[in-house]
């Protein structure tokens, strides 16, 4: 996949648990909302939408779940909610979506488990009539797919490098060069390619002029990638990377870590070979997360706002049942190998000790955490 170039949106912080994901290709910064090119005829009021999530493996997609699952009822639609088991292959997505078009769903949203591999099941809701939109994760190799709506995420990514970098200079005890490792999230997930692609944009001319040593040599995002985002992936690979290259007094001073699961792992890891916790960066303001931050042990999160993701997708819904034009903001980037799909890009919040109140000022249930550790 690649992006051209323009976009992204601005809101921020509010949702009980923390937040994503994490999430298509590079973002910028237009805050203007401009509406798809795509006429409808719209749709009945009281329809089905049918909404495919890939697992329940981060807090952000059961806090989804729930807040489509409510959100759709309030605004008089049927939702049809359904996870792809974290043990199962891409084929149980595949049956839910295909079930959902036989079932006559008018739009069905689609949070990819893979999303190179759902062209067929597209191409099916779009002969059927449905719309699609690509939710956090965009869809691939098809032109199926109608729009896409998500966190700025190549943004999320320079985040982290920068807050990595930032994290170095305030915690690390010693000028440069510092030793850091890079970690990206899993191969399936197109998201993780964009995230790590921001923060290489940030910490590769580090990298070239020696101000950052990347001790094991991996800096690839294959060599760099954690299959299935799970932690114990992360833990094991950073195992390896202490026994191989920090070993004696090699100390190591950051990590890129593309989300909070992950960093938790990778910290754990490091506590457990003796060796002094790193700057080490994450996404999505898991609870136990902000609370590392808090104690000074994770230094960044990144605040996206799952509450107001959903609200952008049930009104982009709302706009096809109706039949008017659908708000976008970006209709350059986003291209997925067959086109170039019109998208709706909210903006990330990055999140460190120093800034946590005020970026969950909306979130009361993280602010009150935050407020706890004064």
């Amino acid at each position: 996949m690649k992006k051209i170039a323009l976009a992204g949106t601005a809101l921020v912080a509010a949702a009980a648990l923390a937040l994503t994901g994490c999430s298509g290709q590079r973002g910028g910064g237009d805050t203007g909302t401009d509406t798809g090119s795509e006429e409808t005829t719209g749709f009945e009021a009281g329809s089905t939408i049918g909404i495919a999530l890939p697992d329940k493996t981060s807090e952000n997609w059961v806090l989804a779940g729930k807040l489509f699952e409510e959100g759709l009822a309030d605004a008089g639609f049927k939702a049809d909610v359904q996870y792809a088991p974290a043990s199962n292959t891409v084929a149980e997505q595949q049956n839910q979506i295909q079930t959902m078009v036989q079932n006559g769903a008018k739009v069905i949203v689609i949070g990819a488990k893979d999303g190179k591999q759902l062209a067929t099941q597209v191409q099916a809701a779009q002969d059927a009539g449905a719309k699609v939109i690509a939710y956090d994760r965009l869809i691939e190799n098809t032109e199926a797919v109608d729009y896409y709506v998500a966190f700025d995420n190549f943004k999320v990514g320079q985040l982290q490098g920068q807050a990595l970098l930032d994290g170095l200079a305030e915690r690390a005890g010693h000028d440069a060069p510092y030793n850091i490792e890079l970690f990206s999230g899993s191969p399936d997930d197109a998201n993780s390619a964009v995230f790590f692609d921001g923060a290489m944009e940030v910490l590769q001319p580090k990298i070239d002029d020696g101000t950052l040593n990347v001790v094991s040599g991996q800096t690839k995002i294959a060599q760099t990638a954690t299959e299935g985002w799970l932690a114990e992936n992360a833990q094991n690979r950073m195992d390896t990377l202490l026994t191989g290259s920090y070993s004696g007094d090699t100390v190591i001073d950051g990590v890129l870590s593309p989300n909070d699961t992950l960093a938790r792992a990778i910290i754990t890891s490091v506590q457990q070979a003796g060796k002094p916790v790193p700057v080490v960066t994450g996404q999505d303001s898991e609870v136990e997360s902000v609370k590392s931050i808090m104690e000074g042990i994770q230094y960044s999160t990144i605040n996206k706002d799952t509450t107001l993701l959903v609200e952008q997708t049930i009104k982009m819904v709302g706009q096809l049942q109706k039949g008017e034009e659908v708000d976008v903001n970006d209709t350059e980037q986003y291209d997925n190998g067959a086109k170039v799909v019109p998208a709706y890009l909210l903006d990330p919040i990055i999140v460190t000790k120093a800034n946590a109140a005020e970026a969950y000022a909306n979130v009361p249930s993280l602010l009150e955490i935050v407020e706890s550790y004064k």
